[in-house]
């Protein structure tokens, strides 16, 4: 029986490994989170060992009985795992010897270490990238209730952060169910691509047994296999495409927080989080900060970092396999539980904020941010745009140096610049008429918002 201490690869060597060496080479605290997948990939590679005749049913059935079992113990709790092995690979194969015999030590045959941690991974990252899904549609799910309920409330839109026209909050928010809509679809893309097994590529070489690959893969839900050994044991290129699109899913998270954040200011308070996600002071008492979205926008360099570490890593690799790879899993594991967790949190956060709406409309009443439908007012009757902005821009100095608004100059005021003008511009320039008229297909009439949010459901229901 192997002894645990003992490396699988012992032969070779005349001396133990250093222990702080043996510590260093170990992997086994972190890629102990792939131990069912390793476990499945083990049951349907000895299924296809003895399909082939490589090994006997009677081994087949004695290491998949096992391995069920050290599946089952690690998840009630029974099994602990053993954290002077290498790695979860080891670790499965010699619980499984302890408990099988020499059938366990049958297993490994026609596989190696560098196929079988590339299977591992991708299995790992296809189960997780699935929960990332789930929790992107939650949040879309929140966005669409708050966007339905503030689909008529005004408030100014911005460009370089200055007030510039009139658009509806349930418009604002439905920009970020269109980028999260592409995050979900990014992941699936990427899945997509991932999703071709390299077990069966061995070391490097293949292998010399007759083995089916095809069964194998088949067997582990994948799409088909890898059609060359060496870039099978040596690609990573899931991992950064998986973790660009983590990246960009945070980045999003990160703008919406800033705007939430602005938002739930006293100088705009155009929304009040709730107090489940929120904290205070511990000497100001007045204090009700957005700590959550605060860490969510922090939370987005670590996992930009986690990207940028990989790409690092494999910038100058040699084919084919190499140690440097095995920093993938924890920048990717953390990637995944840092975007998870933020999701998590992001949702409820959004489905629970108050909107106020009359704070909105307050500061959209400011700004001169129907300056545009003035003069696209005067260029419906005839002018030419190029003049009528000139005009407004004229009228819009002349407000500011007297301190009002648009909506308050009197007509008289108005011929003084053009006598185009007639009583109709007030409605025209009304914030109300402002978002209604804006009827073109993707704006901020309310219409249109409804339109979106009936677009996103059905996109979600693919």
């Amino acid at each position: 029986m192997l002894n645990r201490m003992e490396k699988m690869w012992a032969g070779r060597f005349a001396k133990s490994l250093d222990s702080k060496a043996d510590d260093f080479n170990s992997s086994i605290r972190f890629d102990c989170k792939m131990y069912k997948q390793d476990i499945l990939g083990s049951i349907a590679h000895a299924e296809m060992l003895a399909k082939q005749g490589i090994i006997s049913i009677s081994d087949k059935d004695a290491i998949i009985n096992g391995l069920s079992s050290i599946l089952e113990d690690i998840e009630s709790g029974k099994l602990n795992f053993d954290m002077s092995c290498e790695d979860i690979h080891m670790f499965v194969e010699a619980e499984l010897t302890k408990r099988i015999g020499d059938a366990g030590k049958r297993l490994h045959t026609a596989r190696s270490r560098n196929d079988q941690v590339a299977l591992d991974i991708r299995m790992y990252l296809r189960d997780n990238a699935n929960d990332v899904i789930v929790l992107l549609k939650d949040l879309i799910d929140a966005i669409l209730f708050k966007a339905e309920e503030g689909k008529a409330m005004i408030l100014p839109g911005y460009t370089h952060l200055q007030r510039a026209q009139p658009i509806t909050f349930g418009h604002h928010l439905m920009a970020y169910a269109q980028m999260f809509l592409r995050d979900i679809s990014r992941i699936k893309d990427a899945v997509a691509r991932m999703n071709f097994s390299p077990i069966g590529s061995c070391a490097l070489a293949g292998t010399t047994y007759n083995t089916d690959r095809d069964f194998e893969a088949e067997k582990l839900g994948f799409s088909g296999i890898t059609q060359n050994s060496i870039d099978g044991v040596s690609d990573r290129d899931f991992c950064v495409e998986l973790m660009s699109a983590f990246s960009l899913i945070m980045m999003h998270l990160s703008r919406f927080s800033e705007e939430i954040i602005l938002w739930s200011s006293w100088e705009f308070k155009y929304v009040e989080l709730d107090d489940a996600y929120t904290t205070g002071s511990s000497i100001m008492p007045q204090k009700k900060n957005s700590d959550m979205a605060e860490l969510v926008r922090g939370k987005t360099g670590r996992v930009y970092g986690d990207l940028f570490a990989l790409l690092t890593t494999l910038k100058g690799l040699p084919l084919a396999y190499n140690k440097d790879m095995q920093e993938d899993k924890e920048a990717i594991f953390d990637a995944i539980e840092t975007t998870c967790m933020c999701l998590d949190i992001f949702a409820p956060m959004v489905n629970t904020m108050r909107l106020i709406p009359e704070n909105m409309y307050r500061a959209a009443q400011e700004g001169f941010i129907n300056a545009t439908d003035l003069a696209d007012y005067l260029t419906k009757k005839g002018m030419p745009f190029r003049s009528a902005y000139k005009i407004v821009g004229q009228i819009v100095a002349e407000c500011i140096d007297k301190k009002t608004v648009l909506d308050s100059l009197s007509l008289e005021e108005y011929k003084a610049h053009s006598d185009i003008f007639e009583e109709d511009l007030y409605n025209e320039i009304s914030l109300e008429t402002c978002v209604e008229k804006r009827i073109s297909k993707g704006g901020t009439s309310v219409s249109s918002v409804e339109a979106q949010i009936e677009w996103v459901r059905k996109e979600l229901s693919k």
